[in-house]
């Protein structure tokens, strides 16, 4: 997609701070980082969200950010990180070509864990959560 700048940075168009690519993913330093090696990991080819994404290429997405993860975390001397993916626009998604994000951390880096994203949990009983469990393998099975 040639408007779409992950693409162009994919393609070499644009210049980044590229730390991984093969055939198929890219690996870069985000250009607004959250903190000191904040690495964003792409698919060459464009695909907006997990839903348009063929499963070869999402295991190859997989398979790079565990790779790219501990070696971010080893290089900026980070104690874990959080690897996560905006899916779409109403989870954050800005950039319209999907892409997980590696962000190393430390126990004093004043972040929260994935559980935070959301102000208000949910508070299901165990009958809400078999209902749902259920319309998901329904979801699934179509």
């Amino acid at each position: 997609m040639s408007d779409c700048i992950f693409c162009q940075i994919a393609a070499g168009d644009i210049p980044s701070h590229t730390v991984y690519e093969d055939d198929t993913v890219t690996a870069f330093l985000d250009a607004n980082p959250l903190i000191e090696g904040h690495t964003l990991v792409i698919p060459r080819e464009h695909y907006q969200t997990t839903t348009e994404l063929p499963a070869d290429i999402g295991a190859a997405l997989g398979r790079a950010v565990t790779r790219i993860a501990p070696a971010v975390e080893a290089a900026v001397g980070a104690d874990a990180s959080t690897v996560g993916v905006n899916n779409g626009p109403a989870a954050g998604q800005e950039i319209e070509h999907i892409h997980a994000h590696v962000v190393p951390r430390t126990g004093d880096d004043g972040g929260g864990a994935i559980h935070s994203i959301v102000g208000h949990p949910s508070a299901a009983d165990d009958d809400e959560l078999a209902s749902v469990a259920a319309d998901i393998e329904t979801a699934l099975s179509n």
